[in-house]
Order: structure tokens, then sequence, then C-alpha cells
């Protein structure tokens, strides 16, 4: 059997999404190089259409490395957010005594596009279509990573660690030996129904409280949008044609001069959320969707992958310019207690948004409480604060 081909790199980044690029990005700013594998093509990474937007703290993070003008592209946030509960329409300032850049909406693959070109403009060790990803030796002082390049070829990577970015169904979590990690998952009894279509975006970012369920709009470019609606767990895309979909925007949304368009994407998924503990095992490190699965509401999932990225990022400086391992000992713990923040956050929101409009699921009573909650955003400028500190990853 023909021998792989043995490399060495101070840092493997398994996983070329937001969290592996960023990592990989502020290594690079810090001098540590870094090797990246990624089992999709480069078309593919570039092409995934997922929502974004950067939060305040991650603004400000990519300033201080001075990446932002190079890979937030996007347009910032004129930091209102609308609401409309039963077609009523109220706005609501999601930057009140907010101490920082206003957040940036960026899609995603706009995110990573940026990344991408910034480490290999730097030198950066990139590699996509890389197959039969193995991890070895965690538990050691020098792991390795296996895999296979387009043509065939084998190679093992030694290093001295893993940063394991390739999210929850990846190869990272599941080399970590059973029983080493618990998990904490939680099914929110939600699905939405996601629908990309070629028409002109709200003003501003638009959340629906309706008695026939949740519905949202969101700009994705100048004439594109994506709009979500809540439906049944089990639902199917062929149970949603055209014209069941623009009528349940209109009346979920409030809006019955709402413009149809070209629908050009629609999936249906269900809101659920994990959380593994703990993020490291050994020389391996999850970072973002490979430790934690967030619901979608209130934006928070790549933002938990960036800040996981730039407290490994740091964690590996110190490691590598003075042999330090405190903070590499800290990641975890320093990590998940954003994470459990946010996971609280979202399912706050998840309730008072779908609990608020819908009281066939949950009962009465806690739809009388997700509106009172709803109602003290508008009524208390100290809960509409927290609510800003929050949506700005400050808290």
């Amino acid at each position: 059997m023909t021998q792989p081909v043995r490399e060495s790199a101070r840092v493997v980044v398994v996983g070329a999404g937001p969290a592996g690029l960023t990592v990989a990005t502020l290594l690079q700013g810090m001098g540590i190089a870094c090797t990246v594998l990624e089992r999709r093509s480069r078309a593919h990474v570039q092409q995934r259409q997922r929502a974004g937007i950067v939060e305040t703290r991650a603004v400000r993070m990519f300033q201080e490395y001075g990446l932002a003008d190079r890979v937030l592209g996007g347009a910032p946030s004129d930091g209102v957010l609308e609401f409309r509960v039963e077609g009523e329409r109220r706005l609501l300032r999601t930057d009140e005594g907010v101490d920082g850049p206003a957040p940036v909406l960026c899609p995603q693959q706009v995110l990573v596009g940026n990344l991408i070109d910034t480490f290999l403009d730097g030198g950066g060790d990139l590699r996509f279509e890389a197959s039969e990803v193995s991890l070895a030796g965690l538990a050691g002082p020098r792991p390795a990573v296996s895999y296979r390049d387009p043509s065939g070829t084998a190679y093992e990577i030694g290093c001295d660690v893993v940063a394991g970015c390739d999210g929850d169904r990846g190869v990272s979590r599941a080399s970590v030996p059973e029983n080493e990690l618990t998990a904490y998952p939680f099914d929110h009894g939600i699905a939405w129904l996601t629908v990309l279509a070629d028409v002109p975006p709200p003003r501003h970012p638009l959340l629906a409280v309706s008695g026939s369920g949740y519905a949202a709009h969101f700009a994705r470019g100048p004439r594109t949008s994506r709009f979500y609606l809540q439906c049944p767990p089990g639902a199917r895309t062929e149970n949603w044609p055209d014209d069941r979909v623009w009528e349940q925007l209109r009346v979920r949304l409030g809006d019955e001069e709402l413009v149809a368009g070209p629908i050009t994407e629609r999936e249906v998924f269900p809101l659920r959320s994990v959380v593994y503990e703990p993020m490291s095992y050994g020389r391996l490190y999850l970072v973002g969707d490979a430790a934690h699965v967030v619901s979608p509401m209130g934006g928070k999932g790549m933002n938990l992958a960036l800040h996981d990225a730039e407290v490994f990022a740091r964690a590996v400086r110190d490691f590598a310019d003075h042999g330090d391992t405190a903070a590499l000992d800290a990641y975890s713990d320093t990590c998940l207690r954003r994470t459990w923040n946010y996971q609280e956050f979202s399912r706050w929101m998840t309730e008072m948004l779908h609990d608020g409009g819908d009281d066939s699921r949950t009962g009465p009573f806690r739809h009388r409480l997700a509106q009172a909650r709803l109602d003290r955003l508008f009524a208390s400028p100290t809960a509409a604060a927290g609510f800003a500190e929050l949506m700005a990853g400050l808290a």
C-alpha cells in the first residue's frame, strides 16, 4: 500500500465555513500558519445561501484585526427592526445604548467568499475537495489529520492542535470517543418554510406575529428577499405551492399589496438547538456548529461561530508564542458562557414571536405571557435596551 504524503502544520482547520475561515484568517494575521481542509468544492462553499447579520461585537472584532473593510461586504444596519402584530406596525431601535459599530447585513456566502480571498491572498494553505478526512491521536501531544486530495493522493498532516469547524454533521465531533461529550438537545416543536424570491426587500428587517402563524421578511440583495413562514413539523415543500405561499405571507405580514415574484428556492427545516460539552477533547477544539446549533431566531448561529473563532485564535497565539496553555484549557468554559446566553436569548425570542400570535400549539396562558413579553419591549426603555444589548452581542 502506498504510504501517505506526510506533512507538518502548527494548526489544521477542518472546514471552510465562517468558523474555519475566521480561525485561519485571524491566525494568519498573528503570523501562525495553518492548513485548512474543506470537503466541498470552492464553488459550492461560496454559493451556499445563508442568512448573515454580523453583530456589533463581531464587526468590532474584524475592525480590531484590520479585516473589516476586506471581509464585511454588506450595508450597515440602520438599527431599526420592524414588528407587525396582527398587521399593526411597530418599530424598535436595536442600537439603543449600544456603544460600538453598527451591525452589518452581510450574507454568509459574501463573508465566506471574502474570507477565502483574504486568506489566499495572504499565502494561506486552503485545500478544497479533501475527502476521507480522519483525525487521530487527539489525546496526545501531536495529533494527525489524514485525507485524500481530488487526484486520490493520501496525506497525513501532523499538527499541534486541530480546529474542528466542519459543522453539526462533520467528522470532527464524530472523532471524539463516546461518553467524552454530553449533548443537550432541544426540539422547539416548530418548523419554518424558508423561501427565496425575486421581489423587492423590505425597508427594515420585518418580523410578524399573527394568529395564522409567524412570518418574516428580510433583504437578501437589492432585488431579492428571504421569507420565513411558520409551519407544522414534518411539513413538506410540495404542500406549499406558490399561491399558498403568497396568500399566507400577505395574511401574516398584514400586507395585502405584497408583490409576488419568482420563487427560486424553498425548504422546510425544524427549529432545533443543541449544545455539546465540553467544546474540546485533547488537542481538538470544536468551533461553531460542531459544538452548538442555535435556533435561527435572533441571528446568533454565525455570530457564535465568529466568537468561538476569536477565542480559539487568541488561545493558540498564547500557546504558539509563549507555550502558555491556560487560554486553550479555558476555551470550552469561555465559549460556553456565551453559547448558553445566546441559546436563552434565541429561545426567549422564539417563544415571544410564535406563542404571541398562535395559541393553538401552546394554549392561552403561554399566549398571553408571550404577548406581555412583546408589549414590554415597546413600553419599557429598559427592556428595549436589554434587547438591543443582546442583539448587538455585547451581553
